[in-house]
């Protein structure tokens, strides 16, 4: 069987390209796409137990089962942010990320756009006469990096489960919160200095709401969704650090494997 295979930020680079096909044999699992990889280049095996698995844009484990036409991506930790998170999801209820998504009904929540984010545009659109707060997070890029001057950014994403997640996390604050609306947006491409790279609004009869669903909703999609940002010094490149994935998101932690693969 044949299976597309994904790369992303840093990995894309070890790798050489963003996506290639991979023959299997029958009952192959994402263990065995590893196990091919780690023999190819083996400089990916230190990688590993830092990356997360997906397939057909749903987190995987590497013992997950592969048909043909499926299509699994090798994700590095995401862009990531200095904010922690803790104690934020509910008793009982699993990581967003996690959560098995139907799909919403009505309008959707999240976009991810290439031109610049209208910050008071898509205010004004959330905003109702009940609302009591409307809360805004500005994602903006800055000049510098631990002391390096940044001349732009460059964002890209596994865009159809960025779209997704963004998805799954706005409805998961909807109903943990009980905030009455929100919009999530996530600019790709390149950056420049100044401008918004993510932009939320929430909106809610009382501003305590508000801030917790702002607050949790940037610091879980700054540790969950695919979106990875290349920072551009005046002297090189690099894919920036991001923070560790969720253990709820399972991991690349080896790759066991039978039935060998061939490009």
């Amino acid at each position: 069987m044949r299976v597309r295979i994904l790369f992303f930020g840093m990995l894309k680079d070890l790798v050489g390209t963003a996506s290639e096909s991979l023959d299997l044999s029958d009952g192959a699992s994402v263990a065995d796409v590893l196990r091919h990889y780690e023999l190819q280049i083996p400089r990916l095996k230190d990688v590993l137990p830092s990356l997360a698995l997906a397939v057909n844009q749903q987190y995987a484990r590497a013992e997950t089962k592969l048909n043909s036409g499926d299509e699994v991506a090798l994700l590095p930790p995401v862009s990531g942010g200095s904010a922690k998170v803790a104690g934020r999801t509910p008793p009982g209820e699993p990581e967003p990320a996690l959560r098995e998504r139907s799909e919403p009904k009505g309008r959707r929540y999240a976009s991810i756009i290439r031109e610049s984010i209208e910050t008071q545009q898509i205010l004004t659109a959330i905003k109702h006469g009940e609302d009591g707060a409307a809360v805004i997070f500005e994602g903006v890029v800055r000049n510098q990096t631990r002391g390096r001057r940044t001349l732009y950014l460059d964002y890209e994403a596994y865009e159809e489960m960025a779209l997704r997640q963004m998805e799954t996390l706005a409805e998961q604050a909807l109903r943990q919160f009980a905030v009455r609306d929100l919009a999530l947006v996530h600019r790709l491409g390149r950056l420049e200095i100044g401008e918004t790279s993510v932009l939320i609004v929430v909106a809610s009869a009382h501003r305590a709401a508000a801030f917790d669903a702002c607050r949790w909703l940037i610091d879980t999609l700054k540790r969950t969704v695919p979106i990875w940002k290349k920072e551009y010094f005046e002297d090189g490149a690099v894919w920036a650090d991001g923070e560790p994935f969720p253990g709820e998101i399972p991991r690349a932690q080896g790759s066991p494997a039978s039935g060998g693969a061939s490009k």
